[in-house]
C-alpha cells in the first residue's frame, strides 16, 4: 500500500520544464517573406483614416511616353527626363541621359542625392569606382563632384535630389545655382516651346 500511494503521489506531481527557456529571437524569427500573396486589395485598420483623407497627399505616376515627360536637352550631349517636383521640400526627381562619352560639369550639392545607374556606366573624377547598371550612388550635402562617362554609349541615371546644386566652370568660378524651381522651369519652358501639355502628375503639391 505504501508503494502504491507513493506511485500515485509521484504521478500527480507537475512535470519539470524540459530544456532552457526559449529566447524572444528564437520564438519569433521575424518576417522573411511577404505575409500575404492574395491578389486583392486589403482594407487594413487605420486609426487616422479621416485625417489622412483630409490632409494626405496622393502619390503619382508618370508614364514612359514623351507626352508624359519629354527628354529635355541639358547641353549638347545630355538630356533630362523630369519625373517629379516637390517645391515644398525642394525635391526633384529625374532621369539624366548623357548620350556618349562626356562630362557633366563640376557641381556641389547642398542636399542629399540618391541615384541608380540604369544603362551604360559613369563615375566621378573625385572617386575611384565606376557605376554600372544596378549600381547605387548616395551623395551627402557639401560634396563636390565631376560626373563623367567614358562609355561610348553614355549613361542613364535615375536621380532623387534634394536641395540646391551649385555649378562651377573649369576654373572653379561659380556660375549658377539650380533647385526645384530651376528644374520646373526647365521642363515647362521646353513644353511650351514644343506645344507639349504640362503634365500635372509631375507636381507633388
Amino acid at each position: 500500500m505504501a508503494t502504491s500511494t507513493a506511485r500515485k503521489s509521484t504521478a500527480g506531481a507537475p512535470k519539470a520544464a524540459s530544456g532552457a527557456p526559449k529566447s524572444a529571437s528564437a520564438a519569433h524569427q521575424g518576417m522573411t517573406a511577404p505575409p500575404s500573396t492574395a491578389y486583392k486589395i486589403v482594407d487594413i485598420p487605420e486609426m487616422y483614416r479621416d485625417v489622412i483623407q483630409r490632409y494626405g497627399a496622393p502619390g503619382t505616376y508618370v508614364g514612359p511616353a514623351d507626352k508624359d515627360s519629354p527628354w529635355v536637352p541639358f547641353g549638347a550631349n545630355a538630356a533630362i527626363r523630369h519625373l517629379g517636383f516637390d517645391p515644398r521640400h525642394n525635391i526633384f526627381m529625374n532621369m539624366l541621359w548623357v548620350k556618349s562619352a562626356g562630362v557633366v560639369g563640376t557641381h556641389k550639392h547642398r542636399g542629399t542625392v540618391v541615384m541608380v545607374c540604369l544603362e551604360g556606366s559613369t563615375r566621378y573624377l573625385e572617386y575611384d569606382w565606376v557605376a554600372a547598371p544596378g549600381s547605387f550612388i548616395y551623395e551627402t550635402p557639401g560634396l563636390t563632384h565631376t560626373l563623367v562617362t567614358d562609355n561610348p554609349t553614355g549613361v542613364k541615371l535615375f536621380g532623387w535630389l534634394q536641395g540646391p546644386i551649385e555649378w562651377y566652370d573649369e576654373h572653379g568660378k561659380f556660375i549658377e545655382t539650380t533647385d526645384v524651381f530651376w528644374f520646373m522651369n526647365h521642363y515647362e519652358t521646353y513644353c511650351r516651346e514644343h506645344n507639349i501639355p504640362i503634365n500635372k502628375q509631375l507636381y507633388l503639391l
